[in-house]
């Protein structure tokens, strides 16, 4: 799992991610912050709160507690699509259902908006095709309300049996010298 950035001064550097998702959405990130610098805008963070003008009575973090609380959170399942097994995920659709049965929100309409920012924010990925599709910006919003767009949580344990990332290149190249930094990747 691990990715490679090569510097303007010719400066290779290594990155290894946990497992497959995670360095997914490093390289997707990263490609898209240098979309971002190539098209000569400023990159920057967009607060998700702002951006939706979510009500700041509305927390992320204590929701995202409930949600993964063993009792009465959303139930992390074993889904196939595709000819792949995914572990420790649920759906777009029981996001939603929780959020509407906890009391969270009163619509479904409502509950888009609040797990598209509990996606924006981290809170939730997306896994498959069709969550991961929508996360990029191929559809109208990011978090879809269905039963075959998967979702974990970051800290979760997910993986995916059969998984394979052909689409990514990955220079499979020896590596050499020393390590001069060692330490986590972490996303704000």
């Amino acid at each position: 799992f691990v990715f490679k950035l090569t510097a303007a001064k010719q400066q290779d550097h290594f990155f290894q991610a946990a497992y497959l998702e995670e360095r997914d959405a490093w390289v997707r990130d990263i490609k898209k912050a240098l979309r971002c610098i190539d098209g000569g805008q400023r990159f920057a963070r967009k607060s998700t709160r702002k951006s939706i003008r979510l009500p700041e009575t509305i927390n992320l973090s204590a929701l995202y507690l409930s949600m993964k609380d063993p009792e009465k959170g959303i139930k992390e399942l074993k889904l196939e699509k595709d000819k792949k097994v995914f572990n420790h995920c649920f759906t777009g659709t029981s996001v939603i259902d929780w959020l509407v049965s906890s009391n969270s929100i009163r619509n479904r309409k409502e509950g888009l908006m609040l797990a598209s920012s509990l996606l924006s924010e981290g809170y939730l990925q997306p896994a498959g095709d069709t969550s991961k599709a929508a996360a990029e910006g191929l559809s109208d919003i990011p978090f879809l309300d269905l039963s075959d767009a998967y979702y974990y949580f970051p800290d979760s344990g997910f993986f995916c049996e059969g998984n394979s990332s052909d689409d990514d290149v990955v220079l499979k190249e020896e590596f050499r010298g020393i390590v001069v930094k060692q330490g986590c990747l972490l996303k704000q």
